[in-house]
C-alpha cells in the first residue's frame, strides 16, 4: 500500500515498495513526475523574479519622480528668488516715487517672464463677452448700450497653467437692461 505524508509527493521506493524493482510504467510516471516538479520550481521562481523586478521599477520610478518634481521646485524657487531680491533692492533703495515705481515695473516684468517660462498664462477679460468658466462676476451692473453680457473691469487677474485654470478673473460685467414686466419684452409679452 502506498502511503504519504500530507504535502509530500511519492518517490520510487514508496511507489514500487521497499527493495522492489520499479515497473517501466512506473519510472515513465515518475520521470514525468520529476519532469513537473522542476518545471513547477522553475515557474515559481520566474514568478518570483517577476515580481521583485516590478517592486525595483516601481520603487525607480518613483525615486525618479520625486527627484524630477524636487529639480522642477528648486528651478521654480530660484527664479521667486530673484524677484525677492529685486524686491529687497527696491525697499533697501533711497530713492524717489518714479525710481520705487521703475524698480517695480522691473520686478512685474521678471515675474511676468518667470510664469510664462512655467507655462502660466493670464485670462484675457477686460472688453471680451463674460465666460462664467474662467471669469467670476464680483459686480454685475445694466447697460442699455450692452448687446449681451461684457467684461467691464478686471478686479483680479485670472491665470491658466498648461490649459488648466488656476483661478478665474474676477470682473464687473456689465449686461444689457432688462425690461420691466410691465413693459413688453422683444416677444410682444
Amino acid at each position: 500500500m502506498i502511503e504519504q505524508d500530507r504535502g509530500q509527493t511519492p518517490d520510487s521506493a514508496t511507489l514500487t515498495g521497499a527493495g522492489a524493482t520499479p515497473s517501466p510504467g512506473a519510472e515513465s510516471l515518475l520521470a514525468e513526475l520529476e519532469a513537473a516538479r522542476r518545471e513547477a520550481r522553475e515557474s515559481e521562481d520566474r514568478f518570483l523574479r517577476a515580481v521583485a523586478d516590478h517592486e525595483n521599477y516601481r520603487r525607480r520610478m518613483d525615486r525618479d519622480l520625486a527627484a524630477h518634481i524636487r529639480r522642477g521646485k528648486g528651478e521654480l524657487l530660484r527664479g521667486i528668488l530673484d524677484l525677492a531680491d529685486g524686491l529687497e533692492l527696491a525697499a533697501r533703495s533711497p530713492t524717489d516715487g518714479a525710481g520705487l515705481r521703475l524698480g517695480l515695473e522691473v520686478i512685474q516684468r521678471q515675474l511676468a517672464a518667470l510664469l510664462d517660462k512655467e507655462g502660466v498664462s493670464v485670462i484675457a477679460a477686460q472688453g471680451l463677452p463674460f465666460d462664467p468658466t474662467v471669469h467670476e462676476a464680483l459686480l454685475v451692473e445694466e447697460d442699455p448700450s450692452a448687446g449681451q453680457e461684457v467684461v467691464r473691469e478686471e478686479l483680479r487677474r485670472g491665470y491658466c497653467w498648461c490649459g488648466e485654470l488656476l483661478r478665474p478673473a474676477r470682473v464687473r460685467v456689465a449686461r444689457p437692461a432688462h425690461p420691466r414686466r410691465d413693459e413688453p419684452g422683444p416677444l410682444g409679452r
